[in-house]
């Protein structure tokens, strides 16, 4: 594998250097019709035996015996399971930086400005049914740059058409050990204590306030010039206005509420979600009555200090207290399992299907204001469908194809990307090694590698 990932390095830098264009697959909208699957549409129960039609993107029927206009694929999901496509609302995948740490303050910048079409843990996390998401800046800062939610149109070469048309803007705060640890001890800045973190935001929305009342003093003529202009402050003066939805790393409980004090002295409950939130369960009244939602981590905790305490039943918990909850990667790993995570949900929290599976569908979608297009199949959402071989929540269940906007972007039958290696399980795992290593060598990779290197050719003209 670690050869491979090369190979496809230096067969793009080869594309850039000789000016070469391999065949593109633009931003599309496709047309399918799925026969004969089990439906879960999370919003509507569970449907036996059912099609869906998909027309220029959107799922335009939904029904027994629906027949396929002159043109349109057909495709058999007899004794398949079919799901919204999986929403991961905190990823940091497709970008090629996380981190602008300078500053505890940076809302200036944004990871949407540094999409990353070829990273191909884009195509892994399709292999997963994963078809939006979220991808976050880093966690280095009180107030940390600003988010890009993504659909996962893998194969398009232009970063512009990751971004999910109409997704209301998002930006990262982030509270506890990450920003102290980079600006206290690494840099002798404001902040170094938790007190610290909440005077950086504080006053960074002072500023902000300022910023607005200097602009409207101008345009009232009441001042003779406008302030210097801020893009920093610009950004958070939008958030303030509730134009720019906040996202907020937090792991203890006692710094969650004090954030939620925080917000609440400026009017933000509506445009704020709390994530990672490995406490939350100690205050999921708290969280309930002011109506915030929270993304949280399965099973992550106890890596450092400040994560030692939590539950898998942290999601559960939320869900029973009527908190909007979802599961999130945060990981280029599991976000391939993200099935896997809501099962487990359903196994230590005792949720049914469609509350389990809302916590990776329509649950996220909601967080992230996209929930009129994503998250359940309904008729006119968009057709983003994730195809398993059994029931999702299954842990045999395994992805067969995935659908973004009707287009299939991942079909396990024709994977042109197969890295997989075909381990027996009562065999040596090195010679299931030796023997992938034997197919590469002789030619039966995907890139065509052969012991004189790349077909470069075979290469450029895969779709």
């Amino acid at each position: 594998m670690f050869r491979r990932h090369h190979l496809y390095t230096w067969a793009v830098a080869l594309v850039l250097l000789f000016g070469l264009h391999p065949v593109q697959a633009q931003t599309e909208r496709g047309d399918a019709l799925i026969q004969n699957a089990t439906v879960h549409t999370v919003t509507n129960g569970t449907l036996e035996n059912t099609d869906i039609l998909v027309r220029d993107g959107r799922i335009e029927s939904i029904g027994e015996n629906l027949s396929a206009p002159g043109g349109v694929r057909v495709i058999d999901a007899s004794g398949k399971h079919v799901m919204p496509g999986i929403i991961d609302a905190h990823s940091h995948i497709a970008i090629s930086n996380v981190n602008e740490a300078t500053r505890p303050v940076t809302a200036d910048v944004g990871v949407g400005d540094v999409l990353n079409p070829y990273d191909i843990g884009i195509y892994r996390a399709l292999a997963g049914g994963t078809t939006t998401a979220h991808v976050m800046h880093g966690s280095a800062n009180a107030i940390g740059g600003r988010n890009q939610t993504i659909k996962l149109r893998y194969g398009n070469l232009n970063p512009e058409d990751y971004r999910f048309e109409g997704a209301p803007p998002t930006i990262k705060f982030a509270l506890g050990e990450n920003p102290m640890r980079v600006h206290g001890e690494g840099q002798s800045i404001r902040p170094r204590t938790r007190m610290g973190v909440e005077f950086v935001i504080r006053d960074a929305f002072r500023q902000a306030q300022e910023y607005t009342a200097a602009k409207e003093a101008y345009a009232n003529g009441e001042r003779t010039s406008p302030p210097p202009y801020s893009e920093r402050l610009e950004v958070l003066a939008d958030v303030l206005a509730g134009d720019i939805m906040v996202h907020s790393h937090s792991y203890r409980a006692d710094e969650m509420l004090m954030l939620m004090d925080v917000i609440e002295d400026f009017g933000l409950t509506d445009t704020f979600v709390l994530q990672h939130s490995i406490e939350a369960f100690k205050i999921a009244p708290e969280i309930a009555e002011r109506g915030i939602p929270v993304s949280v981590f399965m099973d992550w905790w106890g890596f450092k200090f400040e994560a030692f305490n939590s539950t898998a039943h942290n999601a559960a918990i939320l869900i029973r207290n009527g908190i909007t909850a979802s599961i999130h990667s945060d990981s280029g790993d599991l976000i391939r399992h993200m099935y896997h995570q809501a099962a487990k949900s359903q196994r230590y929290g005792d949720l049914s299907d469609d509350e389990a599976l809302a916590l990776v569908t329509i649950n996220p979608a909601i967080q992230l204001g996209i929930d009129d297009r994503v998250g359940s199949i309904e008729e006119g959402k968009d057709a983003d469908l994730a195809i398993f071989s059994a029931h999702p929540l299954s842990i045999y269940a395994v992805p067969q194809m995935t659908l973004v906007d009707g287009v299939v972007r991942f079909d396990r039958a024709e994977d042109p990307d197969d890295m997989r290696l075909q381990v027996n399980p009562e065999g040596d795992v090195q010679e299931a090694y030796i023997a992938e290593e034997h197919d590469h060598t002789h030619g039966h990779g995907h890139y065509g590698v052969h012991d004189d290197g790349i077909d470069l050719f075979d290469f450029l003209m895969q779709p």
